[in-house]
């Protein structure tokens, strides 16, 4: 009993030491950071290069009923014409949802 008891200890404490380690290399990257990688190209510095009506200002989000977190996540997933689609496989919700607290912080 004493034997299985140790091993069961040892598997244990390994499964507690691989889960810190999966936690502790996993980045987390900035709304910034985010931002930059995955919109800026179309909407530098808050703008939007294709529709110059449709940026990232507060006013313009208003305008269009996109006052949320959630809205802008929603958008993301269904844009517009002319605006990439990125899917929750491409860009996962907590990202996304990263991007969009900093758009709103940002663009007023």
């Amino acid at each position: 009993m004493k034997k299985s008891a140790t091993i069961a200890a040892v598997l244990i404490f390994a499964g507690i030491c691989a889960t810190s380690v999966l936690a502790t290399t996993k980045t987390e990257r900035s709304g910034e950071e985010l931002f930059k990688e995955h919109c800026s190209t179309c909407h530098p510095d808050g703008s939007n290069i294709i529709n110059p009506g449709k940026t990232l200002r507060k006013e313009h989000r208003d305008a269009h009923n996109i006052t949320t977190k959630a809205d802008i996540v929603e958008k993301m997933r269904h844009p517009g014409k002319g605006m990439t689609s990125w899917s929750a496989a491409t860009l996962p919700d907590e990202e996304a949802e990263t991007i969009a607290d900093y758009i709103i912080k940002t663009f007023k």
